[in-house]
């Protein structure tokens, strides 16, 4: 859009004042959309800027509790076609049971 532009209104202003006029004083209840309450906006984050609102929200966040086993540690390995395909051939989980295999490996070498 130009820096310039003008948009052309849709509506007169005489089209417009009939419809405030025409408007019921309340709104209509919606039941799929009721209105919110009080109690609604209890946990909300007021913020006035993108960094402001990450700072909260970084406030928010708890670190991770104590983990039942180890980390994983991210890495990548390079393995040929067919050995990968059968890998992930055998379904769901295929990398933990990699995993598994080479820890045992590892226990039983001198």
């Amino acid at each position: 859009m130009k820096p310039n532009a003008i948009s052309k209104q849709f509506f007169s202003p005489e089209q417009i004042a009939a419809a405030m006029a025409a408007a019921p004083e309340c709104p209509v209840e919606d039941a799929d959309n009721p209105r919110t309450k009080p109690e609604d906006w209890n946990g909300a984050i007021v913020s006035h800027s993108y960094e402001e609102l990450r700072e909260k929200l970084a406030e928010r966040r708890r670190p991770r509790g104590p983990q039942k086993a180890p980390l994983k540690v991210p890495t990548t390995i390079r393995f040929d076609a067919d050995v990968l395909a059968a890998l992930k051939a055998t379904g769901k989980g295929w990398q933990t049971r990699v995993n598994e295999v080479m820890r045992e490996w590892i226990r039983t070498r001198p």
